[in-house]
């Protein structure tokens, strides 16, 4: 048998992963996964295992951690991309395991009182965020990656690129996250002119329009909304620039905000586009009261 080593295997994962589009955090999650999955084997190559090695795992994954639904079925996508994209082998259509039980709860659904309490909680600019989830139904992912140009104050609108799916759409900009937004654009360009004049002028960019776009580092329009405070090197390429908010620094917000006693509602970053329903989003009734939304 050829002594193969893990690590190896690992890079030809996060290399397909780049080539098919993928977002960086399922990259992350994918070589997770499939460490995950050579270590519980012993390190057995992946080649040298199959559809029994994979159920074995998944089983432990159910009945010994306990995981949840969503997490046994995130691992088994790594895998099967793992043994399909990378190793070019067939696994049978129909994988055998214990499947993690998935609780039947109803969706939280928030009035607009209830965003209101929960809002005056925050400071900027978080408030903005939850206003765009909650108004505009934005995902907080798409909230982070907003970049200047994607936000059209005169046409109050948003255009959300490579969403869920891999799909554009364009949504509306509620009147109650201008000032957040219009405020959040020019520290972002405050950013922006001190990274200039310090020589820093990269940002990241989606697939292959760096290529495309290589000044796009001293363009403006290309930075993000929601600018981190801080300088950080970017994990796929190693050049250091200016990116969005980190997700970890969101969520120790949400957290902090949802372990108040008076916000009581809310537990999860969906509950925001769950509630935009009861604004009737699908009428056009609907959407002007959710553009005329106050906070």
């Amino acid at each position: 048998m050829e002594n193969r080593k893990p690590g190896r295997l690992l890079d030809q994962l996060r290399d397909r992963i780049r080539y098919l589009h993928y977002s960086h955090q399922t990259e992350k999650a994918y070589v997770y996964w499939a460490r995950r999955y050579i270590l519980f084997h012993n390190k057995r190559h992946p080649r040298d295992m199959g559809e029994e090695e994979i159920s074995i795992f998944l089983n432990y994954l159910a009945n010994t951690e306990k995981v949840s639904a969503s997490t046994q079925n995130q691992a088994l996508n790594a895998l099967m991309f793992l043994y399909k994209e990378v190793l070019r082998l067939k696994l049978g259509e129909m994988i055998e395991f214990d499947y993690a039980k998935r609780p039947v709860r109803l969706p939280t659904v928030l009035t607009q009182e209830e965003v209101k309490s929960i809002i005056s909680h925050t400071h900027e600019p978080y408030t903005t965020m939850i206003g765009l989830m909650y108004g505009a139904g934005l995902r907080m992912n798409e909230c982070l990656q907003l970049r200047v140009l994607d936000v059209d104050f005169s046409r109050r609108e948003i255009r959300i690129r490579n969403a869920k799916g891999g799909k554009d759409r364009i949504t509306m900009l509620p009147d109650a996250v201008l000032p957040g937004l219009e405020l959040a654009v020019e520290k972002g360009r405050a950013y922006f002119r001190n990274d200039q004049r310090l020589g820093i002028d990269y940002v990241s960019l989606p697939h292959a329009l760096s290529r495309k776009y290589p000044n796009a580092g001293k363009e403006l329009k290309w930075q993000f909304v929601f600018a981190s405070g801080n300088l950080s090197n970017d994990p796929r390429t190693g050049r250091r620039g200016r990116h969005h908010m980190h997700r970890p620094q969101q969520r120790q917000h949400h957290h902090d905000l949802h372990s108040r006693p008076q916000s009581r509602w809310a537990r999860s970053k969906v509950t925001y586009r769950q509630s935009v329903a009861v604004t009737g989003s699908g009428s056009d009734r609907g959407c002007q009261r959710r553009r005329n939304l106050t906070f």
